[in-house]
């Protein structure tokens, strides 16, 4: 999985891990410099040996242990025995919605 600014194409953050157990949260931590942009791609590359009639991806931003804001993406049928790029544009809040960065630490 990566994330990208989606105006440059520049990878933000990117990940190799095995994002395959749906029992478990999986965790990324992307830097501060994410919140300057203004859309953010997300691409997922995956393989299912099975069919999956409603694939989805469930993503929770927490902020000191609390969720500050919660995605659900569908991406619908999964073809047996198929490798797949699942590519998501997510844009911004508005500048007054939005966390400063500095606040991070």
């Amino acid at each position: 999985m990566n994330l990208r600014d989606a105006d440059s194409g520049r990878i933000l953050w990117q990940s190799s891990d095995d994002l395959s157990s749906p029992d478990k949260d999986h965790e990324a931590r992307v830097p501060k410099k994410i919140l300057k942009c203004k859309t953010v791609s997300r691409e997922i590359n995956f393989s299912s040996k099975e069919q999956m009639d409603k694939f989805r991806l469930e993503q929770k931003v927490y902020f000191k242990g609390k969720i500050l804001e919660e995605w659900y993406f569908e991406f619908g049928f999964v073809i047996p025995d198929s490798t797949n790029t699942w590519q998501s544009v997510i844009e911004a809040a508005p500048e007054s919605q939005m966390m400063p960065a500095n606040v991070l630490k």
